[in-house]
């Protein structure tokens, strides 16, 4: 996806938050209730912190690894059109063992190749993955997530409701503006 492409589509999030944030603000003033004013503004920053904070940590995390990336190893291995295509591998050219195999040595394949795919880098995809899970934004986000709710529940201020209201303001505008998106492309 080019720049100009990202751009666009960060300013397009932010102003579908801003103008949702906003009818939120004005509903709270035209109702009067400063309660649920608070509740949903303090739900909103927290929820928008945690989105930030994840968007910008994995995406270190896919730079990072596409500068690791081997070239040399990536050549021999099928893209993801092929994997998709071929989950099995049923199409390679290697050759092909006509053999009848008996119960005993279907099982003993069968049991190999699940045992390949379960073992397949997970230690190493989580160690990987760690740094965009926890990314400083995305924790400052989570801890201003707990200490708002908690600060609001130990002031009688908590309205469950509008905390709630407060904090499904990004992913619903952020599905809403995906799919904007995806209709605008098609």
């Amino acid at each position: 996806m080019e720049l100009k492409t990202k751009k666009t589509m960060i300013k397009k999030f932010a102003k579908v938050f801003l103008i949702v944030d906003f009818g939120v603000i004005l509903f709270c003033l035209l109702q009067g209730n400063t309660t649920w004013l608070l509740n949903t503004q303090v739900a909103f920053a927290s929820s928008l912190l945690i989105t930030i904070g994840s968007y910008l940590g994995y995406k270190r995390n896919i730079e990072k690894r596409v500068e690791n990336l081997d070239p040399e190893l990536m050549a021999d291995t099928p893209d993801t059109i092929d994997r998709l295509d071929d989950p099995f591998d049923l199409y390679s050219e290697c050759e092909i063992n006509e053999k009848e195999l008996n119960k005993e040595e279907v099982k003993e394949i069968f049991l190999e190749e699940k045992k390949k795919l379960k073992n397949q880098n997970t230690v190493k995809n989580t160690f990987q993955s760690i740094g965009g899970a926890s990314s400083f934004y995305r924790l400052a986000g989570y801890a201003g997530l707990v200490i708002g709710f908690f600060y609001l529940n130990n002031n009688n201020l908590l309205d469950p409701i509008s905390y709630l209201i407060g904090f499904i303001i990004v992913p619903v505008a952020t599905l809403a503006t995906r799919l904007t998106i995806k209709e605008e492309e098609s």
